[in-house]
């Protein structure tokens, strides 16, 4: 198995099973060497906590960036999340620039928005300056509404294939080239993800577990990237991803007292032998 370096760049939520502390268990359990670029520091996740502290951490990230480039780090992946503001988009778009390895692979999970509309503290704006990030990226993880944000579609609750398959040219042609598109649901008791390579498409479907969870989509990008970076396919990946999403929400069900994330921890010895480790 090739061991490979990634560098993740998003928020730490300290508690709320999110962001940083989904992505670096889940990232170096599947074998790949994770570097940590924080965004920000905050007491806990902004879904459903009160009162929440925050640190924003932009103006530290040029000096990290310079000094990783003094000492001539390099990636083979540069996998962004949850970005606070524009500038932050722009400087991960700086470092995948400047310290991506030869034949480094770009992913960015937009995170800006689900089930119709924009996260708190985001706006048009942001949209804007998140295309510029999406549409340079080697394979991009959003959900059906931000793809609609991303290609000015109309979002819809209900839809057919027809939609969806319009929805992934509209993103090819503002300049997408491997799409995972999550939460693509054709049927009330399923749901799954779509991967669309340069016009090649294949869908996985998986059951659905109507009861939504905080940080599932973290915990699928992080799964998704590391079984590419240890060598699965892009269908293998978002398979796995998907699978192991499905078995953290499985694991968290019947807790009231964990509302705020899932129990990936406990899944994580089934992620490992899902990559053959």
């Amino acid at each position: 198995m090739p061991y490979k370096k990634i560098l993740t760049i998003q928020d730490v939520s300290c508690v709320g099973q999110c962001s940083l502390t989904v992505a670096l268990p889940i990232l170096s359990a599947s074998g790949t060497e994770t570097c940590i670029l924080p965004s920000a520091v905050l007491s806990t996740h902004t879904g459903g906590f009160k009162g929440y502290t925050f640190r924003d951490l932009t103006e530290d990230i040029p000096g990290i960036a310079d000094h990783w480039e003094r000492e001539g780090i390099k990636f083979d992946a540069v996998y962004s999340g949850y970005l606070g503001s524009a500038r932050q988009i722009e400087y991960v778009k700086d470092i995948t620039r400047r310290l991506s390895g030869e034949n480094a692979v770009s992913i960015v999970d937009p995170a800006m928005a689900d089930n119709g509309k924009l996260y708190v503290g985001f706006d048009e704006d942001f949209v804007q300056a998140m295309k510029s990030l999406v549409f340079s990226a080697d394979i991009i993880l959003p959900n059906i509404t931000e793809a609609c944000m991303l290609t000015g579609t109309e979002y819809r609750e209900s839809y057919d294939k027809a939609y969806i398959d319009g929805l992934l040219d509209s993103l090819e042609s503002a300049g997408a080239s491997t799409v995972i598109l999550t939460g693509v649901s054709y049927r009330p008791e399923t749901t799954g993800v779509l991967v669309d390579e340069n016009g090649k498409r294949s869908y996985y479907e998986h059951k659905k577990i109507s009861k939504g969870c905080h940080g599932t989509g973290d915990v699928y990008a992080s799964a998704f990237a590391g079984a590419l970076l240890g060598g699965r396919t892009l269908v293998e990946a978002a398979r796995i991803a998907a699978d192991f999403t499905v078995l953290c929400i499985e694991k968290t069900q019947g807790d009231p007292a964990h509302w705020y994330g899932v129990k990936f921890e406990q899944a994580l010895p089934d992620y490992i032998r899902m990559l053959g480790l």
